[in-house]
């Protein structure tokens, strides 16, 4: 026993971390200083300064400039940032050119509703003053939108973004749009696009969103002539949810390989518009439910015969209103009847009612036949009302000024009943497109619009191809992450129809060119194509951007004397902004110094619904135009769902916004939730998630805060090579190998899920709990030695990798960790690379060798937890156990380490005698199991541990370690 020692206190000897590095971040009060000063000392711009990197360019899909940031805005520019600052601190010269798109109807919108709410009428308004307010509108949000991504972090150059608004953006469009004009893909033709009333103009795929509605559905009745007796004077029976299209119709179609058969009435119930004797052609799989919904039913009805597609070709249709009172004749023309592809039995009444005016597929089918100028009508007007000489119907509206129903529907049902034309009628609930603006139904209305060919033969220079062949092609060069966004642009790609270019509205980049009078759209010289023409354009725009085409005399100024102006119509519809951001690689990448030497960006990333959007226009508008696309790589994220997988909405009030974030946890944590996350799926967030972030955040602040304190004071005079250091340090060193290849191979093909898994997995698992907590003894309690040295040494290296490694996501809490070892006015960690790390360092035998000491560990550790529960123990230093070892190497592994060190116990036994019943096992490890035995001795007073030798050295109530640390 050695004499009473409670009176010596050895804490002062104690190789103590030290650190002001707080647990508490405080991330939302100091976040912004970090932010002011890397601002202050140009971090962005002094990396462009290094010399011999490789360029690496993320292409910013602009976002619009209307509003504050939600949560998508700041998953989307925190991946892009986290995409940049990775590729820079791989070595790359990574470039971020943040934008804006400021054109189109969104921000009109918003003018025109400050006009109603003023009693002001935009009519009125002078429409370069008009074009001012929504260039104002646009220039206000992009400086609060510019401050809420800042907030967040992102990297880039902010003082000098791209704007489509710009008068250099604006001219490079006008620019981009002439070679359509110049290389004869452009056209004006008439067909059914799809069309808001609201708005008053045409909308790309892009712009529409499907809701649904409740509409009105009809099933009305052709009266059928020219063939057999029975069959003269029945009805070809067809089914619509858009009864305002009967007046248009123009045709019915059957299918090919449809079985039909006619049908009669043989009873009627009180209320039905059917009637004994009438009889009915209709597909036989759809005879039954078209007679339960006229409320026939069975016994009031009888099939009679098989009808031929033959005998149906030799038929011709009278439409409904034929021969009606008042009708003025609109509708006396027979009906053409004839076979469609897309006529199928799986609804309705297996026959198609056409009105190719507002169906794709019927305008194609009679585009195909030349017979477009018999059957295209001019029924329904820019508002969605009836022209209004259409007889019953003029001046009714398809929709509601507030994009609700109108009473065109009503009027036409009513009529249809009125004339003996409807055998049924009710209403369907079902997907519906939607303006994504103004939230309304939109139509599809045949309207005079400018178009893309995309099928057309073209060239650019020796190059000769069609749009959508190279398109096509070009698909199949580009990497996708996921693969997924590959086939779904391909699909949508084969599947589309010819880019429409033109909106009816006034806030944007004007189509450029000028129409011929007294020629036809079809003619060759329809369009004006003069180089001098369009090159006093660009000058102008240049200069006093797009405006200078709304100035007055604009058309005499740039016809100039080259062409007499009377002989020409100035064309006033604007660009589909999806052709301004499409154009933004001409004027950020080809254009800008900081953009890339060939005008093609390393990444584009955006959310999947851009596969329609700017992924889809960009391709289209850069395969226009240089015959190739304008990225290598496309990266997609899924939508953000709340913590329940749902869509989130103000109205649900499950909407989680990003300044609300940061206000409580910083945008580190918001930065460390999108790297948790799958991003190439959709993602949940919510306040039990955040708080789970928060908790991960802790514990990788809790590892760098261990690393800073036990680095204090470290220096190159500390520093032992590798060679030299003990095995568990050689094996921390081979983690550090084989992570260093995760870590960049997963930036490199943007997988931050799986760096920060794999790097917080090791950060918590490795170091925490396995090497920190064997080495704490070491570093607290070892005087000079070699094995301190190693450790602190590894602990150095440790904090590089780490926070180089993490800087990319935490961008502001690693620049902290950072400055707290390295403070300096010109210091920050995202001036720095990640360093190199030999692949020397890789020992896979090593590693092998201490895969079995973990294992055994485990065993060790779970068996003293057993009894610290059970309060035998206190603390793992007051146990001895005996370790039974069946494997030979195992065994043999563990002696040659210092494995009491390992296990944090004072003293164990190694045997390879077979283990007692009563030995505690873990069934994962086999071979091993531990029985509980006492430390013998005495606690060292400075270290802790149980050896018999305490109290026997010159410093008292000391083990022979702590004496020599003592004593040097």
């Amino acid at each position: 026993m050695c004499a009473d020692t409670t009176s010596v206190d050895y804490k002062d000897t104690l190789n103590l971390p030290k650190t002001d590095f707080p647990m508490r971040a405080g991330l939302p009060k100091r976040e912004p200083e970090w932010l002011a000063r890397w601002e202050k000392i140009g971090v962005y711009d002094r990396l462009r300064e290094k010399e011999g990197r490789q360029p690496f360019t993320l292409h910013d899909g602009p976002p619009y400039a209307n509003g504050h940031l939600h949560i998508g805005h700041a998953l989307n520019k925190t991946i892009k940032d986290i995409i940049v600052r990775s590729h820079q601190m791989m070595g790359y010269d990574s470039r971020y050119i943040p934008g804006w798109d400021c054109h189109g109807l969104p921000i009109e919108w918003k003018i025109e509703e400050q006009y109603r709410k003023k009693g002001k009428n935009k009519d009125d308004v002078d429409i370069v003053e008009f074009r001012q307010e929504c260039r104002d509108f646009a220039d206000h949000w992009v400086g609060v939108q510019r401050e809420e991504f800042k907030r967040l972090g992102v990297t880039g150059t902010w003082e000098k973004p791209y704007l489509t608004m710009d008068f250099r953006a604006e001219r490079v469009i006008a620019e981009e749009f002439q070679k359509f004009l110049m290389n004869g893909t452009l056209y004006q033709g008439s067909k059914p696009v799809m069309w808001s009333p609201i708005e008053q103009t045409a909308l790309a795929e892009a712009e529409v969103e499907y809701h649904d509605k409740d509409s009105f559905t009809i099933w009305v009745k052709f009266e059928a002539h020219g063939g057999a007796n029975d069959l003269e004077g029945a009805f070809v029976v067809i089914w619509t949810t858009t009864p305002w299209t009967i007046p248009s119709n123009k045709a019915v179609a059957f299918g090919r390989d449809i079985s039909y058969g006619l049908y009669e009435v043989t009873g009627t119930p009180d209320e039905s518009w059917a009637k004994v004797g009438d009889k009915y052609l209709l597909a036989d799989t759809r005879a039954a439910d078209v007679m339960a919904r006229a409320r026939l039913e069975d016994g009031m009805w009888a099939r009679v015969r098989d009808v031929t597609t033959e005998e149906l070709q030799s038929l011709y249709l009278l439409h409904p209103l034929a021969n009606a009172d008042g009708a003025d004749g609109e509708w006396d023309d027979p009906r053409d009847f004839r076979h469609g592809d897309f006529v199928s039995d799986e609804e309705g009444t297996g026959f198609v009612h056409c009105a190719p005016s507002h169906g794709m597929e019927e305008y194609e089918l009679y585009r195909d036949l030349g017979m477009l100028e018999q059957v295209i009508t001019y029924n329904v007007m820019d508002d969605g009302s009836f022209r209004p000489d259409l007889p019953f119907f003029g001046g009714h509206y398809i929709l509601s000024r507030k994009g609700g129903e109108g009473t065109a529907n009503k009027a036409v049902i009513d009529k249809l009943v009125e004339v003996g034309g409807l055998l049924a009628r009710g209403k369907i609930h079902h997907s519906y497109p939607h303006s994504w603006r103004s939230k309304a139904p939109v139509i599809y209305r045949n309207t005079p619009q400018w178009f893309a060919a995309i099928d057309k033969d073209m060239s650019v220079g020796d190059d000769t191809f069609t749009i959508r062949g190279r398109a096509l092609e070009e698909i199949d060069k580009v990497r996708w992450t996921p693969q997924s966004g590959r086939n779904r642009l391909h699909s949508m790609m084969e599947a589309r129809p010819d880019w429409v270019l033109s909106r009816q509205r006034a806030w944007g980049v004007p189509l450029t060119c000028f129409t011929k009078k007294g020629a036809l759209p079809t003619d060759s010289d329809y369009l004006l194509r003069n180089e001098a023409v369009n090159a006093r354009i660009l000058e102008a725009f240049e200069a006093e951007g797009a405006d200078a085409w709304y100035k007055p005399g604009a058309k005499e100024r740039f016809l100039g004397n080259d062409v007499n102006a009377e002989d020409y119509d100035q064309v006033f519809d604007i660009l589909d902004v999806w052709f301004d951001s499409g154009s933004t690689h001409a004027f950020v990448l080809r254009d800008r110094e900081d953009g890339t030497d060939d005008g093609i960006a390393d990444v584009y990333m955006e959310g999947t619904d851009q596969h329609r959007g700017w992924f889809h226009s960009s391709l289209l508008q850069s395969v226009g135009t240089q015959g190739h696309a304008p990225y290598r790589n496309v990266v997609t994220h899924g939508f953000t769902l709340d913590e329940k997988g749902m869509k989130m909405s103000k109205s649900i009030g499950n909407t989680i916004v990003p300044e609300e974030v940061i206000k409580q946890y910083g945008a580190d944590i918001l930065r460390l939730w999108v790297a948790q996350t799958d991003y190439t799926a959709d993602q949940r967030i919510g306040p039990e998630i955040l708080k789970g972030t928060a908790d991960s955040y802790r514990r990788l602040r809790n590892t760098m805060r261990f690393m800073l304190g036990s680095l204090a004071d470290f220096s190159e005079a500390d520093r032992i090579e590798p060679a030299d250091m003990p095995e568990l340090e050689r094996w921390v060193l081979h983690r550090l190998a084989e992570l260093d290849q995760v870590v960049r191979e997963g930036y490199a093909k943007f997988d931050f899920q799986g760096v920060f898994q794999a790097v917080f997995t090791f950060a918590t698992t490795d170091l925490s709990a396995f090497y920190f907590d064997i080495r704490k003894d070491a570093l607290y309690c070892d005087g000079d030695t070699a094995r301190r040295r190693a450790a602190r040494t590894v602990l150095d290296i440790l904090f590089h990798r780490l926070t180089t490694w993490l800087a990319p996501i935490l961008v502001f809490t690693m620049e902290e960790v950072w400055l707290e070892r390295f403070p300096g006015e010109d210091s920050s960690v995202h001036l720095v690379d990640i360093p190199e790390t030999p692949a020397a360092w890789r020992d896979e035998a090593l590693a092998a060798k201490w895969s079995k000491v973990r294992a055994a560990r485990r065993v060790v550790t779970a068996a003293l937890e057993v009894q610290r529960r059970d309060k035998v123990i206190g603390a793992s230093l007051e146990a001895a156990p005996v370790v039974h070892v069946d494997d030979a190497g195992t065994l043999v592994a563990l002696k040659s380490v210092a494995f009491e060190d390992m296990a944090i116990t004072s003293d164990i036994t190694l045997t390879a005698d077979p283990a007692p019943a009563e030995a505690f096992r873990l069934p994962e490890v086999e071979g091993v199991a531990a029985v509980f035995e006492k430390a013998e001795g005495e606690k060292c007073m400075r270290c802790w541990k149980i050896l018999p030798d305490v109290g026997t050295h010159s410093h008292e109530g000391v083990c022979g370690r702590c004496d020599e640390a003592l004593s040097a």
